[in-house]
């Protein structure tokens, strides 16, 4: 299979909540903590149970790092894989992230590559 992804994607503990901000009519704040498979600069996969999410979603996010510093971001859903009967894995990519923020992601995967 063929390698699609623009950049190396890093299995990491982090912390994320999630905020749907493309839901016409919407008022009310939804956050969504979800377990994070692994990121990279350009995007994260993880995994949420109880909520599913069509592809094209869009998120609000706000990450923290392993230096728990916070990262914001806006991604939308790209893909989604059923796990089991109450959880989804979600492959996203970044659509809104400051070049700060994925040198920081970087960084990190530079220390990761030497170890």
């Amino acid at each position: 299979m063929e390698e699609k992804r623009r950049a190396k994607r890093l299995d990491i503990n982090v912390k994320v909540e999630i905020e749907r901000i493309d839901e016409p009519k919407v008022t009310t704040v939804k956050y969504v903590d979800v377990d994070v498979t692994n990121i990279s600069k350009s995007g994260l996969a993880f995994r949420a149970s109880g909520v599913e999410f069509s592809e094209g979603a869009c998120f609000d996010a706000r990450i923290q790092i392993w230096t728990k510093e916070t990262i914001d971001t806006v991604f939308k859903v790209v893909r989604v894989n059923k796990i089991d009967d109450d959880t989804y894995e979600y492959g996203c990519i970044f659509v809104g992230m400051t070049d700060t923020d994925a040198l920081k992601i970087e960084i990190y995967q530079l220390f990761n590559d030497v170890e």
